[in-house]
């Protein structure tokens, strides 16, 4: 549920299938009749579409697909924030919540008991969203929270999460964004009769039970909003684009005041306006017969009936006449944000948008990548374009490097969108475009959950699914002058907004207070008789399937380099590693040199010549340096596979030092370690680090401030040179046999008659928690992040099963006991969960991890919540039981394809094992009891020492609260990152 990624991801996946999947395709919407339905579909679509609008107005979009016996699902209604009241924003988020707390058939043990207190607290509710004065609205608040306390005591919490934990869903969630609400699933294929039987259910007449922790949880969202740099620049930046559009007006969680003040009324009223037929949809990508399915969903859903939507009148917005600029402080790193305005998703102008969004950066061959990335005139920069319906923007963001003003970064991105405007760009660039889009659809429409977001997107920002199949052509017939007229209509040089984001304490943050909630009771033990109906409605079993090594991969030699390979049978698209296994390599150098790579030429081409050919190619590159392992990843178009590995090898074999490009690429260098001091989740990052590890460990085995200084370009050059002298991997998936590849590379990927060993440089052993402490690290923000580590024993594969039936059951996901327990009952947490890892290689030890992010007056409260889980395992029959069956039909329905095939043969080797653990999961974890998974607990979590990694503002938690823990080490930021 988190709301701006939800959005960007939606946003994206939109800009992406606004090209088409084949060039010259003939794309004609057509009808048709099967099953005693009528449906509507699109001529030469890659989705496979079918369009049907029921006798009640509900829109079904189904794309089937049978690579995985799996099912995407998205149930959409388009109101989202922007359709909140005025006076009640946050509504659709919080009402979003509300639609997992079930109806009078479920969630309840006992409705006729129940719903006189329900009627109660909806009274009390309405009271205290009408009065002011402080000392009665606390009053009325003790009457709320007592009498939830008693109406909990008839609640069922979690039903909803246990009974699609019982059929295998995964990513069970939803989202709320400007325009849209959509509650997501991802099924196995043989219990679509009881998702729909749940889902009528669900959304027939959902009951606000259990609201006052639910809304509690509400506000920790809103608290880590506050805490969130990049979400407050978001915000100012749609305020100022969109002043007179509920865009800009409300945001989606809504204001402090009115989370504080609900309105279950409200809430009811939103629904009974929005949650109707006539403007929802049942979106479904996956394995499954069509004609089949529409009739199972007409039955499901056939009682609801249409009428008609509050009209929502859209906020016109005036020209933007002189630059308007705005300024957010906080902790995190400096940028820039600018934002121009386009008209609405379904306009060609927001179509184009995306296109000159792709000439200004595209991540390799755009004016901004070459310009200014590639020359490294700026740390970082971007641009986003945000597809919406009433109207889209364009959005700059570019990152200062060192002794940099934002006053420059704002020049700089100015810059290139003048030469965009001047024409300034090469012939070529629209075709490459083109080009690198035929092969990002071909990649967006075989993954049968990215077909669902499309088309969900689509019917979400009312977008003609043939005309998003159609623009392909549509730009390939454009002039530069098209564009230069276009870029100059809407990137003027006075018609924009800017967002300063300068470092400083945020004197406006303000939180959320926390109020007196007593924990609601959660009856883990209890079942609604809907469950059992749900139980009973027949499913055909899935056949699992495993890998088989020796069968799935092939292996061949170039050389005394071993290939790995899998065959793609469906397009025409290639993904080649380079592969090392570097465990022990551990070298401070080497991520340099990976990332200086980017920046580099050779004697014959410039580096930004070569990112020019690759983009032409519709081909890249990325390296990859990891601890326990590192690759290089080539992709692209089989046609061109020849061509894009000569270029790369030709780069990284010749490439030369250039001093300009060196000392520039170390001012970076400064300057990005300087954010990353910044960022909350970095910083957190190196306290685990530590807690695993000590002080020395691979999280700060970088180079100092001095080593950094005395760095040399040739250092990391001869590194580069000599790189596939070491032993390696070559790992291919694509169209070519295992002896089409070696042939392919004999005259390519030249190597020396003896591999070098991988260089024993550094090797870090967790240390033993031997005692509690605690790491603490200061951050100025609301919020407090705890994590509990503690290093257990060496790897072994006789207890996965055990482990992967306890984390789904205890710490894993909404429905675990964790999230039951800290989240439903105590509101406690947004965001909580607990895990046992097992490590990467079997030399490693596993690790016992936890977390909770909560307001930090609740601090003391949290973690001795979490303690007294770690201490005793709660029991619950039901959800045990529902575990041990998801985990099973989850397995079952699971395919590891593509180049995964090869990951999990080399997670095996470093492991130990010669064959596929899930068959031993599948196999075992039914079998085990209650018993068993207690007794792992006791074993392996109770009584035991833990480190407690804290990351907070320090006037927020009291030290004397810290020692209660364990020892305190307060961390300073050279301690932690390691220069």
């Amino acid at each position: 549920m988190n709301l701006l990624k939800k959005l960007t991801i939606a946003t994206s996946i939109a800009a992406a299938s606004s090209i088409s999947h084949a060039h010259g395709q003939d794309f004609q919407w057509k009808e048709a009749t099967s099953n005693g339905y009528k449906y509507r579909y699109v001529t030469n679509d890659p989705a496979s579409a079918r369009y049907y609008i029921l006798k009640n107005g509900l829109t079904v979009i189904l794309s089937p697909t049978d690579k995985n016996p799996r099912i995407q699902t998205y149930i959409t209604t388009k109101a989202g924030s922007k359709n909140d009241p005025a006076d009640h924003t946050g509504l659709a988020h919080y009402l979003e919540h509300m639609l997992f707390k079930g109806t009078n058939q479920f969630g309840t043990k006992d409705w006729v008991k129940e719903k006189p207190l329900l009627d109660q607290i909806d009274v009390l509710y309405e009271n205290y969203n009408q009065t002011k004065d402080k000392a009665k609205r606390k009053e009325i608040y003790k009457k709320i929270d007592r009498i939830s306390g008693e109406a909990s005591k008839y609640a069922i919490a979690n039903e909803y999460d246990k009974m699609m934990a019982e059929m295998g869903a995964e990513d069970t969630n939803a989202f709320t964004s400007y325009e849209q609400t959509v509650y997501t699933e991802d099924i196995p294929a043989n219990v679509i009769d009881k998702f729909l039987a749940v889902q009528a259910e669900r959304f027939r007449e959902p009951i606000l039970r259990l609201f006052h922790t639910e809304l509690e949880t509400v506000y920790e969202e809103k608290n880590r909003v506050i805490d969130n740099d990049g979400d407050k620049v978001f915000n100012t930046m749609f305020a100022s684009l969109f002043p007179n559009n509920n865009y800009g007006k409300q945001t989606v969680i809504g204001t402090i005041e009115h989370l504080k003040n609900p309105s279950l009324n409200a809430i009811r009223e939103y629904y009974n306006n929005y949650y109707v037929p006539n403007n929802m949809a049942v979106v479904m990508s996956g394995d499954f017969n069509p004609d089949e399915v529409i009739a199972k969903i007409d039955k499901a859903f056939s009682y609801m009936k249409p009428k008609a939507i509050p009209e929502y009148k859209v906020g016109q917005e005036r020209p933007i006449t002189i630059p308007i600029v705005k300024e957010v402080i906080g902790p995190d790193m400096e940028n820039v944000m600018l934002g121009f305005r386009f008209p609405g998703a379904s306009t060609k102008d927001a179509r184009l948008m995306f296109l000159i969004g792709k000439i200004l950066a595209n991540g390799q061959a755009g004016l901004i990548d070459l310009n200014l990335t590639n020359k490294q005139k700026l740390l970082e920069a971007s641009v986003t374009p945000f597809l919406l319906k009433d109207y889209s923007a364009l959005l700059l963001q570019g990152t200062p490097t060192e002794d940099q003003s934002l006053e420059d970064v704002k020049s700089l991105l100015l810059q290139e969108i003048d030469k965009l405007k001047k024409g300034e760009f090469s012939e070529d660039l629209l075709q490459a475009i083109i080009n690198n889009e035929k092969k990002a659809i071909i990649e967006q429409y075989e993954e049968y959950s990215s077909r669902g977001a499309i088309l969900n997107q689509e019917f979400i920002m009312g977008v003609d699914h043939k005309a998003n199949l159609e623009y392909i052509d549509e730009y390939s017939k454009l002039t530069k002058k098209d564009i230069m007229d276009f870029a100059a209509k809407y990137l003027q040089n006075n018609n924009y907004v800017l967002v300063y984001k300068k470092l400083g304490k945020d004197r406006r943050t303000m939180k959320i207070s926390k109020p007196t909630i007593t924990p609601i009771s959660i009856n883990k033990e209890d079942q609604s008789p809907f469950i059992e109906k749900i139980e009973q409605i027949p499913e055909n079993p899935i056949s699992p399937v495993w890998l088989n090594y020796d069968k799935d991969i092939a292996k061949n030699k170039l050389g005394n380099v071993d290939i790995l390979s899998v065959k793609n049978k469906d397009n025409a698209l290639f993904k080649m590693y380079y592969y090392f296994d570097t465990e022990k390599w551990n070298s401070k150098i080497l991520p340099l040199a990976a990332e200086y790579l980017e920046y580099l030429g050779t004697q014959n081409k410039s580096s930004e010549s070569i990112s020019k050919e690759f983009y032409q190619l519709a081909s890249s590159f990325e390296m990859n340096v990891g601890s326990d392992e590192t690759y290089i990843l080539l992709e692209g178009l089989n046609e061109n596979f020849d061509k894009t590995i000569a270029l790369f090898e030709d780069l990284i074999k010749n490439c030369q030092t250039d001093p300009t490009a060196f000392d520039a690429y170390k001012a970076r260098m400064k300057k990005a370690r300087a954010n990353v001091k910044q960022d909350k989740d970095h910083i957190a990052a190196g306290l685990r680090n530590y807690a695993r590890y000590g002080p020395q460990n691979p999280f700060n085995n970088v180079l100092s401030d001095a080593e950094l200084d005395a760095l040399k370009a040739e250092d990391l050059i001869h590194l580069l040179h000599d790189l596939f002298n070491f032993k390696h991997k070559i790992l291919y998936y694509g169209p070519k046999s295992g002896n089409e590849i070696a042939a392919s590379l004999i005259p390519i990927h030249t190597l020396p008659p003896i591999l070098k060993d991988i260089p024993n440089i550094k090797t870090f052993v967790q240390i033993p928690t031997d005692k509690n402490k605690v790491l603490f690290a200061h951050y100025d923000m609301v919020q407090a992040e705890v994590f509990w580590v503690r290093n257990g024993e060496q790897y072994n594969a006789t207890i996965t099963p055990t482990i992967s039936l306890f984390n789904n059951y205890f710490g894993e996901g909404l429905g675990s006991i964790v999230s039951q327990t800290i989240r439903e009952s105590k509101a406690l947490a947004y965001e909580t969960g607990s895990s046992f890892q097992q490590p990467d290689n079997k030399e490693d030890k596993d690790m016992i991890m936890a977390y909770v992010g909560t307001q930090a007056d609740k601090f003391n409260e949290s973690t001795a919540a979490m303690n007294e889980l770690l201490m005793t395992l709660p029991k619950s029959e039901q959800l045990f039981e529902a575990t041990k069956s998801g985990l099973k039909k989850s397995i079952a329905s699971e395919r590891i394809s593509q180049d995964g095939i090869i990951f999990s043969y080399l997670k095996a080797q470093r492991l130990g094992n010669n064959f596929d653990i899930r068959k031993n999961v599948y196999e075992q974890a039914p079998k085990l009891s209650f018993a068993d998974i207690n007794a792992f607990h006791d074993k392996e979590m109770k009584n035991k020492n833990y480190t407690y990694c804290i990351v907070a503002a320090q006037d927020k938690v009291n030290e004397a609260d810290m020692q209660k823990l364990g020892e305190v080490k307060k961390l300073n930021l050279t301690e932690i990152f390691g220069y």
